[in-house]
């Protein structure tokens, strides 16, 4: 794996625990709405997150 690939995992990692840290009811409420939304539902968000981040990925690598 390259040295950026490890960043960004390191990253997320840092931001999904920041999310935890400073509001975890706020993220026990998301997760529990989240868990009743049928699958199909959280399918189409993922993809939609999938995409937005491949097109902000590809827009700030384009930038640089």
């Amino acid at each position: 794996m390259s040295d950026e690939l490890l960043s960004a995992i390191c990253l997320v990692a840092v931001l999904e625990g920041l999310f935890l840290f400073v509001a975890p009811g706020g993220w026990k409420r998301a997760a529990e709405q989240l868990y009743a939304m049928p699958d199909r539902q959280l399918r189409v968000v993922g993809g939609v997150f999938v995409a937005a981040g491949l097109l902000a990925l590809w827009w700030v690598r384009r930038a640089l």
